[in-house]
């Protein structure tokens, strides 16, 4: 595992066009040894069409792809050593779950000696040891979702993309896998894209999320900084749950909305326009101890019950909506004013994010 975790990849001007109709423009991305890095974006962003031109079953209009110090670009997909799991595992139902794993080192004519060890390993890492008999037809879908990691894994590729591989499964289970994947690749050290329109599970598995929309490359952070620091509306609006609302400038350090003036500790951007991204979560309800916080005065208009919080939302003087999400436990619900009462809602300067519109 060590030589796969020194591999990085660069992509450099990375284009595809079909005709008139451009999938992806002028991406340039370097990925760092050992990093997980997630592609995320709405259909017809073009991250499948990055994740194929990696995996060579695209092949790019413009640009170059690296991985280490080898030109991949044109290379065909069996001479690239990258492991892939799919959106709906390609597994063979008629082969056992050995022989499914093993079917990389036959594809590669490796010595069939050494087939039985490595089949071993891959699925010990993936917590399926002793499973090499059992047919594909007896596994539940996490199972399955091992075995295409363990095949994928077992030539020891330098590196490994995946396609949506937990969409299929219900959200209990993603979320279980989400975890285990994570914890995957630390014991790993792998060098992993992986494909999502999930922003969730993007934020939770990654260590950089790439955010493309039109074919265009967004934005590359942090999960932290991606959600807190989004670059534009787009951005904003994609990852977790926030509203978009109209400010004008007042200042280097503040933003006025309707009659109320809010402060932020973050430059404000340039352009006329600029608008409040407010994020469900960093609202909070005025409970009268908060110094230095932004105060906006609404009007409560639906309170929904959601499981494990609740969405409140609210319309300002103006009558612009806004919402936030509280715990669901009681002590939480005990705070929340009834339908049509007035409420004061906190916003920390730090969480106060300007974007252009």
């Amino acid at each position: 595992m060590d030589a796969r975790a020194k591999t990085g990849v660069s992509i450099r001007s990375a284009g595809k066009r079909y005709g008139p109709v451009v999938a992806l423009d002028d991406v340039s991305l370097d990925i760092a040894p050992g990093e997980f890095v997630s592609l995320l974006g709405p259909s017809g962003s073009g991250k499948t069409t990055l994740l194929g031109i990696l995996g060579g079953f695209v092949q790019p209009s413009s640009g170059a792809v690296w991985v280490g110090e080898n030109d991949i670009t044109f290379a065909p997909p069996h001479k690239r050593n990258i492991g892939i799991v799919f959106q709906n595992y390609a597994l063979f139902p008629h082969m056992t779950v050995g022989e499914n794993v093993a079917f990389p080192l036959r594809a590669r004519r490796e010595p069939k000696a050494g087939w039985a060890k490595k089949v071993a390993d891959a699925l010990a890492m993936v917590e399926l040891s002793g499973f090499e008999a059992r047919n594909i037809s007896q596994l539940s879908g996490g199972q399955r979702q091992r075995v295409a990691l363990a095949r994928a894994m077992v030539f020891e590729p330098q590196l490994i993309l995946m396609d949506e591989p937990l969409s299929a499964l219900d959200k209990q289970l993603r979320e279980t896998m989400q975890i285990e994947l994570r914890r995957l690749h630390r014991k790993l050290g792998a060098t992993i894209v992986y494909v999502t329109h999930d922003q969730r599970e993007a934020l939770t598995m990654s260590d950089r999320v790439a955010v493309l929309k039109n074919g265009k490359l967004v934005q590359i952070d942090t999960p932290e900084r991606l959600y807190d620091r989004p670059c534009d509306a787009f951005v904003a609006s994609f990852i977790g749950e926030a509203t978009l609302l109209d400010v004008s400038r007042a200042g280097d350090d503040a933003v006025r909305l309707g009659d109320a003036l809010l402060r932020t500790t973050h430059p404000l951007p340039r352009g006329e326009r600029l608008l409040l991204a407010v994020q469900t979560e960093k609202l909070v309800i005025d409970g009268g101890s908060a110094e230095g916080a932004n105060r906006l005065s609404c009007r409560v208009t639906e309170v929904l019950y959601q499981g494990e919080s609740l969405r409140v939302f609210a319309a300002l003087a103006d009558g612009t909506s806004i919402s936030l999400r509280q715990p669901g436990n009681h002590d939480a619900r005990r705070r929340i004013p009834s339908p049509g009462e007035p409420m004061t809602v906190l916003l920390d300067p730090q969480d106060t994010i300007v974007v252009p519109a």
